[in-house]
């Protein structure tokens, strides 16, 4: 008998592609050179498109991701990361993260208010009314203008170390009462007040040195502080020296686009330029000395918080040494009672001795000698534990 075969035909599985994740939005808002403000829910790749910056870069205002406090200067933008303030600053516009923010409400508000260059001018002319001499200033052209993206980081900068001052003295308000509240009367409730502060002050010591060290580290280096010149760099990169053929391809590898950009900048400015970072840098010392001094002040509370914790701890080991002191003499006084009721249990004893009967002088001796041997022992006691420091004398 032939043995039947039959073919199954194979039904192809056509595989689902699995749905293309979209990227989650975040809300920003531009706030331009003329003041406008516009709330923008987009991605990252939105952003990364529309200002030319890295992913990596973009990173850094991840508020998931801990990064220390930064500043970080680009060939077309500032990366700024300082603590609440996530803001990316161009020579146009200034992308601020997380508007809606109650730290944040203040800082978009003071921008708009601030990064206008009509409000500077109707400044300088009211000057210029009261004192005619400014004219001669003011007609230096674009030298004495401040840049936008300076107004830009004068404003984070001034909010950052106004808030951080803030927090400061909030502090030093409600730790000195405290403190002195906790000399005074030392109970536990003082005590887990005083916990809560110095927590407090502990997170804030944490928090403002960052932001020195960040401002210190761009004092020191005039390379960095000469990146964040964007205003410089985009007229640079508009002459005829720079090229306006140069492609975006740059962006694609840090290391070669900081080179080039480098390398253009260094042939499209002049010596000049490159030295002129005086501006910049007048305006980070002055902040700078300003989060210096928080910083102080916060040194200064820690150090009074350790003092009174050892003034503290002094009069604890007094009470405790006075308990150990009573404790001490209770100890001692029981021996000397255990003495005497051992002397009566014995003469107590019902039992017949000869030397009882017609000896009445006996007690009294007895009583005295029993009373001399206590007190020796209690003095010696109390000898040997001065002796030794476990009680004051």
């Amino acid at each position: 008998m032939a043995r039947v075969v039959y073919l199954v035909p194979v039904v192809e599985t056509q595989v689902a592609s699995p749905k293309k994740k979209t990227a989650v939005t975040t809300s920003w808002v531009s706030i331009h050179a003329k003041g406008q403000g516009v709330i923008l829910d987009v991605d990252k790749y939105a952003i990364m498109r529309r200002i030319q910056i890295h992913a990596r870069d973009l990173r850094i205002l991840d508020p998931m991701l801990s990064r220390p406090s930064t500043i970080l200067g680009r060939e077309k933008v500032i990366v700024l990361n300082l603590e609440h303030i996530k803001a990316i600053i161009t020579a146009k516009e200034v992308l601020l993260r997380d508007p809606f923010d109650d730290n944040v409400i203040p800082i978009v508000a003071e921008l708009k208010r601030r990064l206008p260059q009509d409000n500077l001018t109707c400044q300088g002319q009211g000057e210029e009314e009261e004192h005619p001499g400014v004219r001669n200033d003011m007609d230096n052209g674009e030298e004495n203008e401040f840049p936008f993206e300076f107004r830009a980081l004068e404003v984070a900068l001034e909010a950052i170390c106004s808030f951080l001052d803030a927090r400061t003295r909030e502090l030093e308000t409600d730790t000195f009462p405290a403190l002195d509240e906790l000399i005074s009367k030392i109970s536990s409730c003082n005590w887990d007040w005083v916990r809560k502060l110095k927590s407090a002050m502990t997170m804030l010591i944490n928090r403002v040195p960052k932001v020195r060290d960040e401002l210190e580290q761009l004092l020191d280096d005039d390379d960095d502080m000469a990146d964040l010149y964007l205003s410089r760099k985009l007229a640079g990169a508009t002459s005829p020296v720079s090229g306006s053929d140069a492609p975006n391809w740059y962006l694609s590898s840090p290391t070669i686009g900081s080179k080039i950009s480098r390398t253009s900048r260094a042939s499209a400015v002049t010596v000049q330029e490159d030295s002129d970072i005086e501006e910049l840098e007048m305006l980070l010392e002055a902040y700078f000395m300003q989060i210096d001094s928080t910083l102080n002040k916060l040194n200064t509370l820690r150090e009074y918080i350790d003092d009174t914790e050892d003034y503290i701890n002094i009069q604890l080991d007094n009470h405790r040494n006075q308990l150990i002191q009573l404790g001490l003499f209770l100890s001692a006084g029981t021996v000397c009672l255990s003495i005497y009721s051992l002397v009566a249990a014995m003469f107590g004893m019902n039992i017949p001795y000869t030397w009882k009967e017609g000896h009445g002088y006996m007690f009294k001796w007895v009583v005295t000698l029993t009373g001399i041997l206590c007190i020796s022992t209690f003095t010696s006691i109390i000898s040997y534990a001065r002796h030794n420091g476990l009680v004051g004398s």
